[in-house]
């Protein structure tokens, strides 16, 4: 009688998470293929304070990063929370989302997860004001995300 330990074939830090971008270009099976061998990962939550040369000093401590995107503002053109990291090799992109997912960039902790590829227009925010969706509902006061969440702001 075998035992597989599924600890030994696998690596919950850089296994494909549940999250789908729902404006991916292509079925779900190109999706998952694109996902598996991608070497752009997606970074959330940051401060719109950060700047890129804070993203390349973390990030390439894991590899060596080919570019970063900063989200924007489709409205205001400014930083809205979130980046695009882009490595030469998927091992690179690995060590990333083993060791800098979960930890601290500018005082805020960083969440990291696989990205099928950047394509030119997904670096602006997709919320209703322009930012981020996350952040038209927040209900709490964050100063490093602009404030009370928009919907707040309005009433």
């Amino acid at each position: 009688m075998s035992i597989k330990l599924n600890a030994l074939y696998s690596d919950s830090y850089i296994d494909v998470s549940q999250y789908r971008d729902q404006h991916f270009k292509g079925n779900r099976y190109e999706q998952e293929k694109l996902l598996k061998q991608s070497c752009t990962l997606y970074v959330g939550n940051l401060s719109f304070y950060t700047t890129e040369e804070q993203v390349h000093e973390l990030f390439s401590k894991s590899g060596d990063v080919k570019r970063i995107i900063i989200g924007l503002d489709k409205v205001k053109k400014t930083a809205c929370g979130f980046c695009f990291v882009e490595y030469y090799t998927r091992a690179d992109a690995e060590h990333a989302m083993r060791f800098i997912n979960g930890t601290r960039l500018d005082d805020r902790i960083i969440r990291t997860d696989w990205d099928a590829g950047f394509k030119e227009g997904r670096q602006y925010g997709r919320g209703k004001s322009g930012g981020q969706v996350r952040d038209e509902y927040r209900q709490d006061y964050d100063p490093a995300r602009g404030g009370y969440g928009k919907m707040i702001q309005k009433s």
